[in-house]
């Protein structure tokens, strides 16, 4: 089943997509220098007086602001369109609308009840966006 998107939105998602494609890739400050800083993306928001990168000198990485942020209807909506919503049981399905939201059913779920979750979703012509192959 396909979302009901108004066309607005499918173009807004589209926007969205072509943004995040030219958004760079956020770096810690200074993260090539100390081989503590061991995961380089790991946002850290530069502080300091005299900080190159706060002050948006060239040659330094970029710094996270609002401008590379997406489209305010479209954010938080899955690439698809739908909503997602965390499921941890086979009861959280009734309050689901299978034309606006798709569920990812929560990691601390077993296989047994993930599996009744599955067969109940597909009952209901609800989307499982971490379900595997269906």
């Amino acid at each position: 089943m396909k979302p009901s998107l108004t066309p607005e939105e499918k173009k807004l998602l589209k926007i969205r997509k072509e943004r995040k494609s030219r958004k760079p890739v956020f770096l810690r400050y200074l993260w090539w220098k100390f081989p503590k800083f061991k995961n380089q993306y790991a946002w850290r928001k530069p502080k300091g007086n005299d900080n190159k990168m706060r002050l948006h000198w060239k040659g330094y990485p970029a710094v996270v602001s609002i401008g590379y942020g997406a489209p305010k209807e479209v954010r938080g909506l899955h690439p698809s369109g739908f909503e997602p919503v965390i499921v941890y049981n086979a009861k959280e399905l009734e309050k689901i609308d299978p034309r606006k939201q798709a569920i990812y059913i929560a990691h601390t779920v077993g296989l047994k009840k993930r599996l009744e979750i599955i067969k109940k979703a597909q009952e209901l012509g609800i989307r499982v966006l971490n379900g595997g192959e269906q």
